[in-house]
């Protein structure tokens, strides 16, 4: 059996649906997917063993120049791919009218969430079988249940196994002091203060950790810079690709986050991992993983799934969510998932 999987972005998005092709390689034995993926997350699908083709999609790069992307082949040559291979079943995981499209033009029965279920409803009339798939569960066991609804199995209700542990070194982890802290995210309302971040750094380091800072635009090098002044034995790295990312993840030995897409990915690798929220949801978009904590304050605002903290403070808006959780806290939840550094 084949089948076509659209779920174009953004990277936590990608990773939520890895679950889903284990349960469905597990349920129909030799089952092979190909999967539509935005070209900046297009290693993700490739990391499953389920994954035989990924078809890079552009629109984010076309945005910026569609009639040039129309004149130079690029959407005709995404489009001629997209179309070379006949599927069983074609998949929209996202419920957005722009993976709906997709999902119309592959070659296949198109099979998605109905008008109550999908992110954007008007998407659901793209589609040739519609599935009911409620709300009030975590993205990713919606997505499991798309699955199991699209290719007809029975839905398994285990914890989720995200198939990409393969690629985690057997001995990844152990006997190092190597912490991750990923201090980068999109939505100016999740951030944690950098005063935090600090505070976080100075007390890893103190008891004996290396603390390392990816970033991925200058502003973000900037701070990791300013966090690296507290001690010589916190780092800023240098600038990662995606895949890059993932090895250093995965060699870690603890992870600190914001609620990012990298987030999701620690745990996906089984990583021990604490992912800060303030404005989203953990119940609706937390990290799931073998051992993951996903903290949140008791506050009457939170979630309000807002990008710009209504009530912030200070210029850039400084959401008092996100202040009201301190280092001490998040340091001691990091230490009930992982032993101190050995010796």
């Amino acid at each position: 059996m084949k089948a076509l999987v659209v779920k174009t972005s953004s990277l936590g998005d990608l990773v939520h649906t890895l679950p889903a092709l284990t349960d469905a390689a597990m349920a129909i034995p030799g089952i092979q997917f190909d999967w539509v993926a935005e070209e900046a997350f297009s290693a993700v699908p490739a990391w499953h063993p389920a994954v035989e083709g990924v078809i890079p999609f552009g629109l984010r790069r076309w945005r910026r120049g569609m009639a040039g992307a129309l004149r130079n082949g690029d959407v005709g040559s995404f489009l001629r791919h997209l179309r070379s291979s006949r599927y069983d079943c074609v998949i929209d995981a996202q419920g957005l009218l722009k993976s709906a499209w997709v999902t119309a033009l592959a070659r296949g029965p198109g099979h998605g969430p109905d008008r109550s279920s999908a992110r954007e409803p008007l998407a659901s009339r793209f589609y040739a079988i519609r599935h009911h798939i409620p709300w009030d569960q975590h993205a990713v066991e919606r997505t499991r249940a798309l699955f199991a609804a699209a290719l007809g199995y029975a839905r398994p209700y285990g914890a989720p196994d995200y198939g990409i542990g393969y690629l985690v070194s057997p001995d990844a982890g152990r006997g190092r002091s190597r912490l991750v802290f990923l201090h980068g995210t999109t939505w100016a309302s999740k951030h944690w203060p950098e005063e935090n971040w600090r505070a976080l750094a100075a007390i890893a380091a103190d008891q004996g950790y290396e603390v390392r800072l990816p970033w991925g635009n200058p502003s973000e090098r900037e701070r990791a810079e300013r966090i690296a002044e507290v001690s010589s034995r916190v780092f800023v790295l240098p600038r990662l690709s995606l895949s890059e990312m993932a090895a250093e993840l995965a060699g870690s030995r603890g992870v600190v986050a914001l609620d990012s897409g990298l987030a999701h990915l620690s745990a996906a690798f089984a990583v021990p991992t604490v992912t800060l929220y303030g404005p989203t949801d953990p119940a609706r978009t937390g990290v799931l993983g073998a051992a993951c904590a996903n903290v949140a304050p008791e506050l009457e605002c939170t979630p309000c799934l807002r990008r710009i903290c209504p009530i912030g403070e200070g210029a850039d808006r400084r959401p008092p969510c996100l202040s009201a959780l301190a280092p001490q806290r998040v340091w001691s939840e990091l230490c009930g998932l992982l032993p101190l550094p050995e010796s």
